[in-house]
C-alpha cells in the first residue's frame, strides 16, 4: 500500500510538472511539442482523478474512525460504521484500479498501425481466408471511427490475398488490436469441395506500429531498389509504366514492395513506409523478448509463430487459444472484435499484475 501511495505521488508530481510546460508559451508555440504533451496529458489525467478520489476517501474514512474513537451515541456511531463500510468498499475497488494504471505501459499502444495479413498453408483457401481477414479489420476499423488505407496488395487466383497490407489510423489503434499477431487458422468446406470435406488453412497476421524517421532512420546505403511495371486489370500504366517499387533492406533480409500508388515516388516512400513499420516491429519484439526474460514472463510477444485463433464454420465458433474462450463467429467475422479485445486486455493486465507481484522482494 505504502508502495503505491509513493508511485502515485510521484505521478501527481509528473502531472503538475506537465501542467506548468502546457502552460508555457515558449512550449506550447511548437505545434509538435503541444500535440505530444497534450497527448501524454490526456493519458495521465485519469489516474490524476482516481488518485485525487483516493485521497479524499481516505480523509472520509479518517473522519467516520474518528467518531467512533470519540463518539459515544449508539446512533452516530451505527452511521459511521455503516458509512466506514461503504468508503472502503469503495477504496478497495480503487485500489486495484489504481494498480492498473500504474502498470508497465506499452509505448506504442498510441499509435496508427499497418496490418500485413499473409495467406499461409492451404492454398486458394488460404488467400480466400485472408480476405476474409481483412473484411474483418477493416468492418472493425469502421466500427471505430479509424480511417483505413490500402499500402498494398497480391490478390488470390481466385479471390482474397495472398499477402496485403493495410494502414489504420485512429485513436490508440495499436493499443486495441496488437492481440491479433499470430497465425489464424480456419476450418470449413471450400465451395469447390464436391465431397463436403472440411479443408483447414491458415493465414498469418502482423500488427506493426507505424514507424517514422525518429523512430527507424533508414541508410540509402543499405537499400536496394527496384522498379516493375504494376499488375492487375484496367488503368493506363498497367504493364505499360514502372510504378511499382520493390525495396529490399540488405541488413535484414526484408523484402517490400507497393504497387498501389500512381506514382513511382509515392510508391516508393509508401514502401520505406512499410519498411520502417516492419523493422520497428523486429525491434519491439526483440526489446520485449528481453523484458519478458528478465521479468520471467510471456506477456505480449507477439510471436507469429504461435497459433492463437481457430475460425471454425461448421460450428459457428471462434476460439481463442490463449483465452481458452469461444465466440459467435458470424459475429467476430463482421467485426464484433470488442469482446475478443477486451478479454485480451483483461488477460495481459492478468499477466502483468501476476509479474509485478514475483519481482517484490519476500
Amino acid at each position: 500500500m505504502d508502495e503505491l501511495v509513493a508511485k502515485l505521488s510521484e505521478f501527481q508530481v509528473a502531472f503538475e510538472e506537465l501542467e506548468q510546460k502546457l502552460s508555457d508559451p515558449a512550449v506550447v508555440s511548437n505545434s509538435d511539442n503541444l500535440k505530444r504533451l497534450s497527448r501524454t496529458r490526456k493519458q495521465l489525467l485519469p489516474t490524476v482523478e482516481a488518485y485525487a478520489t483516493w485521497q479524499e476517501l481516505a480523509k472520509q474514512i479518517e473522519g467516520a474512525l474518528d467518531i467512533l474513537r470519540t463518539e459515544s451515541d449508539k446512533e452516530l456511531r451505527e452511521m459511521a460504521e455503516f458509512e466506514l463500510a461503504s468508503l472502503r468498499e469503495r477504496q478497495s475497488a480503487l485500489y486495484n484500479e489504481l494498480r492498473l494504471a500504474l502498470l508497465p505501459k506499452d509505448p506504442n499502444d498510441e499509435k496508427d498501425i499497418m496490418v500485413e495479413i499473409r495467406a499461409g498453408a492451404g492454398g486458394d483457401e488460404a488467400s480466400l481466408f485472408a480476405g476474409d481477414l481483412f473484411r474483418m479489420y477493416s468492418k472493425y476499423a469502421d466500427k471505430m471511427g479509424w480511417t483505413t488505407e490500402l499500402a498494398n496488395a497480391n490478390t488470390g487466383e481466385v479471390g482474397g490475398y495472398k499477402e496485403i497490407i493495410l494502414n489504420i489510423r485512429g485513436d490508440s489503434v495499436y493499443s486495441k488490436l496488437k492481440f491479433e499477431s499470430g497465425v489464424h487458422r480456419v476450418q470449413r468446406v471450400p465451395e469447390t469441395e464436391a465431397q463436403g470435406r472440411v479443408h483447414t488453412s491458415t493465414a498469418t497476421v502482423a500488427i506493426m506500429p507505424e514507424a517514422d524517421e525518429v523512430d527507424v532512420q533508414l541508410d540509402e546505403r543499405d537499400l536496394d531498389i527496384s522498379t516493375m511495371r504494376s499488375g492487375g486489370a484496367g488503368g493506363q500504366n498497367v504493364n505499360k509504366v514502372e510504378t511499382a517499387v520493390r525495396i529490399v533492406h540488405r541488413p535484414s533480409g526484408l523484402m517490400v514492395a507497393c504497387s498501389e500508388e500512381r506514382s513511382q515516388l509515392q510508391n516508393k516512400e509508401r514502401a520505406k513506409q512499410i519498411l520502417r513499420a516492419k523493422l520497428y516491429k523486429l525491434e519491439c519484439e526483440a526489446r520485449q523478448k528481453a523484458l519478458a526474460d528478465a521479468k520471467r514472463s510471456q506477456v505480449g510477444t507477439g510471436d507469429r509463430s504461435e497459433k492463437i485463433r481457430t475460425y471454425n464454420f461448421k460450428d459457428n465458433r471462434m476460439t481463442d487459444h490463449r483465452l481458452n474462450m469461444n465466440f459467435s463467429l458470424q459475429s467476430v467475422l463482421e467485426g464484433d472484435l470488442d469482446k475478443i479485445i477486451e478479454a485480451c486486455i483483461h488477460d495481459e493486465q492478468k499477466r502483468l499484475l501476476e509479474a509485478e507481484t514475483q519481482l517484490v522482494p519476500s
